[in-house]
């Protein structure tokens, strides 16, 4: 049961990955069509609060995986 767990969040750890990367190529990809649109003004200006709030959320869960995946874990603060 463990192995296929640990199987399961490495898979998850590199699917989030491939969709970060994807992410990041499409950003670049896209550049001008995005200032573009920004530029725009009004409600143009959510479209980049939009895409910080996409890379935010699973970049996140990639790091978090990541660092699950790796037995990295935060020390508990002291009371």
């Amino acid at each position: 049961m463990e192995q296929s767990s640990k199987a399961n969040a490495v898979i998850q750890t590199a699917l989030l990955g491939f969709f970060s990367v994807i992410l990041y190529f499409l950003l670049y990809y896209f550049e001008e069509e995005i200032v573009v649109w920004t530029r725009q003004g009004g409600w143009y200006l959510i479209v980049p609060l939009i895409i910080a709030f996409l890379f935010t959320f699973v970049y996140g869960a990639f790091a978090s995986h990541f660092w699950d995946i790796l037995g990295v874990k935060a020390k508990p603060l002291k009371k």
